[in-house]
This record gives structure tokens, sequence and C-alpha cells, in this order.
């Protein structure tokens, strides 16, 4: 069941989100397109909710219930980035918008581009530890071993993202020499 909602949610996600860009850029509705932009976590914390009350109800803890909870967490942490990049695309190729400016390829700029990117993935992390430690501790559901090697990959996840931030500050990616 877990898993239907999942991909419900995800496919609601990116409905709502073009619903919003469409009202927007199109219809020119802009408090409606506030509303369904601003709404996109409520998505989330709903298959958050439904997972709990799943695990509260007897079901068997397992990765896709973790999975849940890291939706929520990404939402937050990653929502209103991922809204503004598929708004700058939307404005430009439906709306005759400005072309968005690529991400920052060298130096300092690009260095504080991944520590913005990993300071997403920071809260992202930080959010979903808190919402599966919630799972287990508040549903008294079976199986919540499982949701300790979550722990694991998402301390991995957070590792990775601060040590390839660190790197572009460390060693900055120089642009390329003129007839190179």
């Amino acid at each position: 069941m877990i898993v239907t909602l999942i991909l419900a949610a995800e496919a609601a996600f990116w409905v709502v989100l073009a619903l919003g860009l469409i009202t927007r850029y199109l219809l020119r509705w802009r408090t409606v397109s506030t509303v369904l932009l601003v709404g996109l976590p409520v998505i989330d914390l709903g298959l958050f909710l439904l997972t709990f009350l799943d695990l509260r109800g007897g079901a068997t803890a397992s990765w896709t219930h973790a999975l849940a909870a890291s939706y929520l967490g990404f939402s937050v942490g990653y929502g209103p980035s991922v809204v503004r990049w598929a708004d700058a695309r939307f404005l430009h190729r439906f709306a005759g918008g400005p072309k968005p400016p690529p991400a920052p390829g060298y130096g300092a700029e690009r260095s504080r581009h991944e520590w913005r990117i990993c300071g997403r993935t920071l809260v992202s992390v930080a959010i979903t530890v808190t919402l599966i430690s919630a799972l287990k501790l508040f549903t008294g559901a079976p199986g919540t071993a499982v949701f300790d090697q979550w722990y694991w990959k998402l301390g991995i996840a957070a590792v990775v993202n601060t040590a390839i931030a660190a790197s572009y500050t460390l060693w900055p990616k120089r642009p390329p020499k003129p007839g190179s």
C-alpha cells in the first residue's frame, strides 16, 4: 500500500507543480498559482501522515515507510529550489521569459553553489532522520529496526555532499584557458 501512496504522491507533486505554473503564466491567476505552489509540501505531509497511520494500524515497518518519510524531508529541504528551477524554465519555454542562467561553473561562485546544495541536503537529512525516529518512537510498529540502515544511507548522503562542497572550496575549478 505504501508504494502505491508514494507513486501517487510523486505524480501529484508534479501535476500540482505543472498546474501551479500553468495558472501563473498561461492563465495569469497569480493567487491560485501561489496557493498551488505553496501547497506542494502538503502532498508529502499527507503521505507521511498516511505512513504514520499505516504503522500505527499494525503494519510491519519496511524501507518504504522510511522512503515516505524522506519525501517530506526532501520537500522541505529542496522544494523551494525545485519550484524556482521549474518556474524559470516554464517562464522561458512557455511565457517568453529569459533563458535561465546555468549553474556557476568555476571558482568561488561554484563553491557557494555547492554549499547551498549541501545545505539543502543537510536540512533534508535532518528532517528525514527526525521523521523516521518519530515513526520508530510513536507508532509501536513491529520491525522498525529496518529503519536503522536508513540512518546510514542518509549519513552517507550527507557526508558525500559535504565532501563535494568542500572539494570545490579547497580545489576550485578554474575556467579553461583561452585557446584550449
